[in-house]
């Protein structure tokens, strides 16, 4: 079977957006560090098995400093025991750009359903412990190193990920060197974790005003805007009747007010394309003010989840088509 083409899916998680900001910083000094010892990790370490008890420190905790693949496989597969020494030695030749973990599937059944596996080998990653489907089957060699290539690209461009993490002897001779000094915290770091830990305490109105504070000092500020689109979508949808607003959505396919409503609670379900294209559809179908408040929504549902997203790219293209 082709890798399919990767993609974030899952639920928006809006603690990825703190998680994001943590990571960039870890990859700075990261790459510090790598400059500095030359090291890399022990090949040990970067092959790992987990379990479902070991899943959030080893998977996701881990996937805050670099891409974890998982391998999902079992005793009994024949296809896996190709693939699986494939990818670990490819961990191996990637020195530490991206872990891999091993899940055998007959002894973590809730794992495999959590991920929705329909078959194995299937491979996974989590990046900033966002979910992503790579491929099923085993796959060529040169096509998955295509996909492990898209995935480091993704993990650093997104989220500012980098994998360089040292273990082993050289973790060892890094002890014995005294730790550079941290660059003190600039105001506007300063402002950004205080927004993210509003959103994550669930202050959601504390954490859209501070991320709009901190916008109007520094309107560049990619995170801050990332971050305030998504704690403005969760305000919207709080307290809301999922059942009711789609009920409204079906029986009133016409009515922006309800796409709209419909189109947040797909977002927050993690249905992006059905997001996305609900609200192409609306800005087809109408005309006016209608139609420019379907696009201007839309385009703030674009912010929520980053411009550089494919499934944005493709909405984009879509919208325009309607429009012009």
């Amino acid at each position: 079977m082709q890798p399919r083409n990767m993609s974030m899916s899952g639920v928006v998680d809006l603690a990825a957006v703190k998680a994001a900001g943590e990571a960039k910083q870890k990859a700075e000094k990261a790459r510090a560090e790598a400059a500095r010892t030359g090291g890399a990790p022990a090949p040990a370490r970067l092959v790992f098995d987990v379990d479902e008890a070991g899943f959030q420190q080893d998977v996701l905790q881990r996937s805050t400093e670099v891409p974890v693949v998982i391998d999902f496989w079992a005793e009994w597969c024949e296809p896996c025991k190709q693939l699986g020494p494939l990818l670990e030695r490819l961990a191996g030749e990637y020195a530490g750009r991206f872990v891999l973990a091993k899940i055998d599937v007959d002894a973590n059944q809730m794992l495999f359903q959590q991920f929705g596996v329909q078959g194995i080998p299937a491979v996974f990653a989590v990046i900033a412990g966002q979910p992503v489907p790579l491929f099923q089957g085993a796959a060529p060699e040169a096509q998955i190193r295509q996909v492990l290539d898209q995935l480091i690209q993704a993990a650093e461009q997104q989220f500012g990920i980098v994998g360089t993490a040292v273990e082993g002897d050289a973790a060892a001779g890094e002890a014995e060197q005294p730790a550079a000094p941290e660059p003190p915290a600039s105001p506007y770091d300063t402002a950004l974790a205080a927004a993210h830990e509003a959103l994550d305490a669930g202050d959601l109105g504390g954490a859209v005003q501070a991320y709009r504070n901190l916008l109007s000092d520094d309107p560049a500020n990619s995170e801050a805007k990332l971050g305030l689109a998504q704690a403005e979508l969760l305000q919207r949808v709080q307290g809301v009747d999922a059942q009711t607003v789609r009920k409204a959505a079906a029986d009133n396919p016409g009515d922006v007010s309800t796409q709209i409503a419909a189109a947040d609670l797909d977002l927050v379900g993690g249905h992006v394309e059905d997001a996305f294209g609900r609200l192409v559809e609306t800005v087809r179908k109408t005309v006016g003010e209608d139609r420019e408040k379907a696009r201007v929504h839309l385009l703030g549902l674009f912010d929520v989840i980053g411009g550089e997203d494919p499934r944005v790219v493709t909405a984009r293209s879509a919208l325009a088509r309607v429009l012009f």
